[in-house]
C-alpha cells in the first residue's frame, strides 16, 4: 500500500517555531477548511537540503507546509534510508545535506558513528523521551514504530498466538508466516536481535525462518493484505499497516480479519524503532535547519503522523491514533537504538540464510 498525499490533513501552522514571527513579508495560503492562513514569502537566502529516507508520498505534505509557514525552501533528495546513510558516509564533509530524515534509528546510528552529526541542543532533545533519541544528542526521534505479528482471526485463535517471535520457526507455523527481508524495518528488527542475543542465535533464527518456509513479500503492506484475505495466517510487520488497510477500505480496524498481536514480556518481536532526524555538522548553527527539526517535533507535524500514518507521536500533548495502545503500555525490549547501526552485517546474514 502506498501512502499518498491525498491522505493528508493540513498541518497546524501554529506548530512552527516562535522564530517565524520575525520573518518578512507574508502572503496568504488556504487552510483545509477554506480559510486563509498567512504564508511566509520564500527568500533566496533561506534554504536547506534534506536527505530523506522516508518516501516522498509520506513526508511531502509536512515539508510543503513547513515551507509555507517558514519561507524556507527545502531541497529534498529521496532514497532508501540505508542508501541515504551510505551516501552521507561516502560524501563526508563534502555532502550538500544539512539534515538527514531517516526511517529508522540504525541509519541514524551509522551516520553518528562516522562523526557527521552536530549535537542537538537540550531544548530539542528534551521534547522526546530519552529512549527515543541518541544518548550523545546527535539525533532525535520523530515518530515511534512498533513491530508486531499481524494475524488472521479466522486462522489463528488468540490462545495460539506466540509469546515470543522466536516461536514462529516452530513446526506449527510452517509456511504460514510472511516476512519482508529486503524491507528496512525487518532489517532493523534483525539488527536488534543481534544486539540483544548475538549473531549466532540470530543466524539460527534466520535459518529457521528459511527452513520453516517463511513466505517472502516485498514489503509490509502486501503481508497485511494477504493476512486479511487469509492467504497468509500471520506476518511480521510494523503496527500501522492494519490501520492503513482499514482506511483504504473505508472500514474500522475492528472489522478487518487482520489484527495486531503485540508480543509481551519485552520480547524482541515488540521492538519499538523510530523515524528520526539529525543535523549535519556544517549546518549545526544554521537556524533554518534547526527550525525544520523544531517543526517536525511541533504539534502540527506530530498530529499529521499520528492521524494520517498511524505512527506514534513522541512529543507530549499529541494523542495517539484511536484504537492504538498507548506507547507507554507496550512491553518493548530494553535496547539502545544507537546500537542498531550495523545493517551491513545484518543484510549479509539474511542473504546467507537464503531469504534474500
Amino acid at each position: 500500500m502506498v501512502r499518498t498525499p491525498g491522505m493528508r490533513v493540513r498541518l497546524v501552522l501554529a506548530s512552527a517555531s516562535v522564530g517565524l514571527l520575525a520573518l518578512g513579508t507574508t502572503g496568504c495560503g488556504e487552510e483545509a477548511d477554506g480559510s486563509e492562513q498567512p504564508t511566509a514569502t520564500p527568500r533566496a537566502d533561506k534554504k536547506i537540503t534534506v536527505y530523506s529516507g522516508r518516501s516522498e508520498e509520506l513526508v511531502k505534505p509536512v515539508i510543503e507546509d513547513f515551507e509555507k509557514a517558514s519561507g524556507i525552501t527545502v531541497d529534498v533528495r529521496y532514497g532508501e534510508t540505508a542508501q541515504m546513510a551510505a551516501q552521507l558516509q561516502e560524501e563526508g564533509g563534502r555532502s550538500p545535506a544539512d539534515v538527514f530524515l531517516a526511517q529508522d534509528a540504525g541509519a541514524l546510528g551509522a551516520v553518528t558513528g562516522h562523526g557527521l552529526f552536530a549535537t542537538l541542543p537540550d531544548q530539542v532533545l528534551d521534547k522526546v523521551p530519552s529512549a527515543y533519541r541518541a544518548e550523545g544528542g546527535q539525533w532525535v526521534g520523530v515518530t515511534g514504530r512498533a513491530r508486531v505479528m499481524v494475524y488472521n482471526v479466522d486462522e489463528v485463535p488468540r490462545a495460539d498466538l506466540p509469546r515470543s517471535v522466536f516461536e514462529v520457526t516452530e513446526p506449527e507455523w510452517k509456511g504460514k508466516v510472511g516476512i519482508a527481508p529486503t524491507n528496512g524495518s525487518f532489517q532493523a528488527f534483525i539488527t536488534a536481535m543481534r544486539v540483544k542475543y548475538g549473531d549466532e542465535r540470530t543466524q539460527d533464527f534466520l535459518n529457521g525462518l528459511k527452513a520453516n518456509d517463511a513466505q517472502i513479500r516485498e514489503g509490509n503492506a502486501p503481508i497485511v493484505a494477504d493476512v486479511d484475505k487469509g492467504t497468509l495466517a500471520a506476518g511480521l510487520v510494523n503496527h500501522y499497516y492494519v490501520y492503513e488497510l482499514a482506511k483504504e477500505e473505508g472500514t474500522s480496524v475492528d472489522d478487518l480479519k487482520a489484527q495486531n498481536h503485540f508480543f509481551p514480556d519485552k520480547d524482541i518481536g515488540s521492538l519499538v524503532n523510530v523515524s528520526g532526524v539529525g543535523v549535519l555538522k556544517k549546518a549545526g548553527d544554521d537556524p533554518d535547519a534547526r527550525e525544520f527539526v523544531d517543526y517536525l517535533l511541533g504539534t502540527g507535524a506530530q498530529t499529521y503522523f499520528a492521524e494520517e500514518t498511524f505512527e506514534y507521536p513522541l512529543v507530549a500533548g499529541v494523542d495517539t491514533a484511536p484504537g492504538l495502545p498507548e506507547l507507554s503500555s507496550l512491553a518493548a525490549p530494553d535496547l539502545d537504538l544507537d546500537d542498531l547501526a550495523d545493517l551491513e552485517t545484518t543484510i549479509k546474514m539474511i542473504k546467507d540464510a537464503g531469504l534474500a
